[in-house]
């Protein structure tokens, strides 16, 4: 079941928040926000017209709201991320490929 939040977003039955007639997650455009300083304008222009500025705003402000949580969710991907890449460099195949020289 999903529940509706006021201004432009919506949270689904995992918990996750969305921007209204969009398949964009409320975290991806605090994230552009985040890690690119990106400014609403931009944010919007970046999107090609399927955000509004009242949607990016709201976004932000659902952020802001509840950013404890996401930050939370943030953590989590950058660890997961992490954990995989060194994995990757760690695998057999990449130090077969290492001794095989430049």
């Amino acid at each position: 079941m999903s529940v509706a939040a006021p201004g432009h977003i919506w949270i689904d039955a995992a918990g996750v928040a969305w921007i209204d007639q969009t398949n964009i997650k409320v975290i991806e455009v605090a994230l552009e926000r985040l890690a690119h300083g990106s400014s609403v304008e931009e944010i919007v222009e970046q999107h090609d017209g399927l955000l509004t500025m009242g949607q990016v705003h709201a976004a932000l402000a659902h952020y802001y709201d509840y950013s404890e949580t996401f930050d939370a969710v943030i953590r989590m991907q950058l660890q997961r991320a992490d954990r995989l890449r060194a994995e990757c460099l760690s695998s057999p195949s990449r130090k077969k490929l290492a001794q095989l020289g430049p």
